[in-house]
This record gives structure tokens, C-alpha cells and sequence, in this order.
């Protein structure tokens, strides 16, 4: 009888402490033990970076582009001055895009042509935009407008037309959507006689570019490098990842240090910058400012050391 009690004494305590304890014993019994919490990991989510400042057309890489091919039809059919900034660059995204910029009268509209052949998802990963999207038969089967932009198929390549301000707004803002897909039609006409070769390589590049394939974990099949204004930019691709390392000069303030809430301090530069959501690394040294991106399709984290490795080959020349 006395067992009994002691038992059923037993039972109450352990339900009056939430059977902790039992809880505790039957763990340590049968050797297993709480998950872990997973540590949390920011992904980056953007699909093509904002191009670096100084990128505007008036500097970069000289050659064929589809905008100067243009021009002077377009000056005839509008019966007003439409001109070409002389040279273009590359966004650097996914898909990494050459561009240039057409001038309507002040007014700039960006044209750009996918760097390497059109893939399945190419042309929908291009039209993301929050507005309305209809599709524009006079282009093509694919071809789609919105407030935005213009986005079509020309062979294996893929086109985005977009007008600073939009398009049938505001005359003083955007432009109508007719002049839009004006545009567009000349473009398409343009585009086989402007492509660029896929690799464009500077030879002070090739010191990352082992550093650039490890993370890619392929070969580069894209290469743009060039010169903005005496500064360097290298771009190395795929089509489902790209990094790019761009210099300017003279920066007086870095945009990303404005950003609420502010990024991560980096321990490289005077002063430096992480920010893992876009996948970058920016620093200042001296008269230079240094980006550092990698993204990838699908989205994988890019960290601190990952951006730091790739960027270590070339820091004698940014730091000196």
C-alpha cells in the first residue's frame, strides 16, 4: 500500500512541474534532443542590380549598338531630333543585358539586348512589373507592353525598351505609346546588325576571374569589361549567375549608406559596406568606390567572405 501512495505522489508531481522532468529523462533515454533552430540566412533577392552610377552611356564601351543604329530613321518618322549617346554598357544582372540610350529630344529611353541567346524564362523575368501587361502582336507572339516597358524577341535575343518616365503618360514625363512602339519596331529591325561578341575581356580582369568561375561553378560563357571614365568594370556570366566588379572615381557619397535600416559595416575600405539582400559590397579607398555583386537564378545566399574572395585578387589596384 505504501508503494501505491508513493507511486500516485510520484504521478501528481509530475504533472503539477508539466512533466519537465519526465520530459527531460525520456530525451536523455532514447538519445534524442530538441531541433536546432536553423540560423536565419538572407537570400538575395534581386534579379538585376541597380547599374552603378556613371554607367550613363556618355563613357563605356565603344562598338555596335542599336541605338545609334537608329537615329536618323527615327528623326525622320518623328520629324524631330532623336539622337544616341555614343557608348554602352551592361547591367550586370540576370539576364545581363547590353545597353544604350536613345535620345529624344532631352527625353532618355534605354534599349537593351540580352548579352547571351534568349532562355525559356528569359523574356518573363524581363517583363516583372507591378502595373498592368498586355500582350503586342505587332512584335511578336511574346511581345508584351506595360506602363513601363516594352519587351519582345528578335531571333535568340531578348529586347527591352524603356522610356525614362514611362509610356502613354505625360508627354512631359513619358511617351505615348505609340512612339514607344515606334521604337521597338526600329530596334527589332537593328538588333541582328548590333550584336556584340559575348566576351569583351580586359586583361587587368583576368585576375579575379578564377575567383569569379569558383563561384559561378562553370566557366564564364559572358565576359564585359571596360572602361567608365578611367574607371573598371568586369562582368563575368552565365545565364544563371553573374558577378561584377565595378570602380567609379570622385563618388562623393555612397547611396547604399543612405539606406534605412543602414547596411552592415564591412571591415575592408574607409569605409565599407554589406548588404546581403542585394548580394553586394561596396567600399571606399581614396579617390575610389568599389562594387562588388553576385547574384545567382535560382537565388542562393551570397556572404561577406564570398564577396571579399572574389574582389582580394584585384584589391593592389583599388588600394593603391
Amino acid at each position: 500500500m505504501g508503494r501505491r501512495q508513493l507511486a500516485r505522489g510520484l504521478v501528481l508531481l509530475l504533472a503539477a512541474s508539466g512533466c519537465t522532468a519526465g520530459c527531460s529523462v525520456a530525451q536523455r533515454a532514447d538519445g534524442t534532443a530538441p531541433a536546432p533552430v536553423p540560423p536565419s540566412v538572407i537570400i538575395p533577392t534581386a534579379i538585376a542590380p541597380t547599374q552603378p552610377e556613371g554607367l550613363d552611356g556618355t563613357s563605356g564601351a565603344p562598338g555596335p549598338q542599336v541605338c545609334t543604329a537608329i537615329t536618323r530613321q527615327l528623326t525622320a518618322k518623328f520629324r524631330g531630333p532623336v539622337t544616341a549617346k555614343p557608348n554602352a554598357w551592361n547591367d550586370g544582372g540576370l539576364p545581363a543585358m547590353d545597353l544604350c540610350t536613345l535620345l529624344l529630344g532631352d527625353l532618355p529611353v534605354t534599349i537593351g539586348v540580352s548579352a547571351l541567346p534568349i532562355q525559356p524564362d528569359t523574356l518573363s523575368r524581363l517583363v516583372e512589373n507591378p502595373g498592368a501587361v498586355e500582350s503586342l502582336p505587332e512584335l511578336g507572339p511574346e511581345a508584351t507592353i506595360s506602363e513601363s516597358r516594352i519587351v519582345f524577341r528578335v531571333a535568340d535575343r531578348a529586347v527591352r525598351i524603356s522610356p525614362a518616365g514611362g509610356i502613354d503618360r505625360d508627354p512631359a514625363d513619358g511617351i505615348e505609346k505609340a512612339r514607344a512602339i515606334a521604337i521597338a519596331l526600329a530596334a527589332r529591325d537593328a538588333v541582328p546588325r548590333s550584336l556584340r561578341p559575348a566576351r569583351q575581356a580586359d586583361e587587368t580582369c583576368q585576375l579575379a576571374t578564377s575567383a569569379a568561375e569558383r563561384f559561378i561553378r562553370l566557366q564564364v560563357q559572358l565576359r564585359r569589361d571596360y572602361r567608365v571614365k578611367g574607371a573598371l568594370t568586369c562582368i563575368w556570366g552565365t545565364y544563371d549567375a553573374t558577378v561584377s566588379i565595378v570602380e567609379a572615381f570622385d563618388q562623393l557619397t555612397i547611396p547604399e549608406a543612405q539606406q534605412v535600416p543602414p547596411p552592415r559595416f564591412a571591415p575592408i575600405g574607409q569605409p565599407g559596406y554589406y548588404l546581403p539582400e542585394a548580394g553586394e559590397l561596396v567600399f571606399r579607398q581614396g579617390r575610389r568606390v568599389v562594387r562588388v555583386t553576385a547574384l545567382t537564378n535560382p537565388p542562393r545566399e551570397v556572404t561577406l567572405a564570398t564577396l571579399t574572395n572574389l574582389v582580394d585578387p584585384m584589391l593592389p589596384l583599388f588600394l593603391r
